[in-house]
């Protein structure tokens, strides 16, 4: 019982992180964007677009967030369900849309919200069950 609760803790502690990492880097990437404008499919445009891009400051820093992202997300699913994983991370497109209307000052509808809310309840009642459901044996690692 005691394996489960340090289990439990230490999904919930990297899905945090897996969250925070995603929504910082989302968000660096769309302020860079907003930064660099809109990108024309032409060559002139697309070659504008790339300059900008790989002497943007926030984009790096988007990117960095991300591999953060990832680093954690590919950790949490080697110890936990797939199933718990991504519903539980899924928490963070709540924040992502409140970050939105924080730093980004974007208009979010109602029904918006709704869904939002939806979302949160979806996260609550993954967290309240077992991270892990299955075993894993050696001959599911091979």
């Amino acid at each position: 019982m005691a394996t489960e609760g340090r289990l439990r803790i230490k999904t919930l502690v990297m899905v945090c992180v897996m969250v925070v990492c995603a929504n910082a880097g989302d968000l660096m990437l769309k302020r860079a964007m907003l930064r660099i404008g809109r990108v024309e499919l032409s060559a002139a445009g697309l070659q504008h677009a790339f300059r900008m891009t790989v002497t943007s400051g926030t984009l790096w820093v988007g990117i960095f967030f991300l591999c953060g992202f990832m680093l954690s997300y590919m950790t949490v699913l080697s110890w936990a369900d797939y199933s718990y994983v991504m519903p539980a991370g899924a928490f963070g497109y709540a924040l992502l849309t409140f970050f939105a209307v924080v730093f980004l000052h974007e208009a979010v509808s109602p029904r918006r919200w709704v869904g939002v809310a939806l979302i949160c309840v979806g996260v609550l009642l993954v967290g309240q069950t077992k991270p892990r459901t299955t075993a894993v044996t050696r001959e599911a690692l091979a």
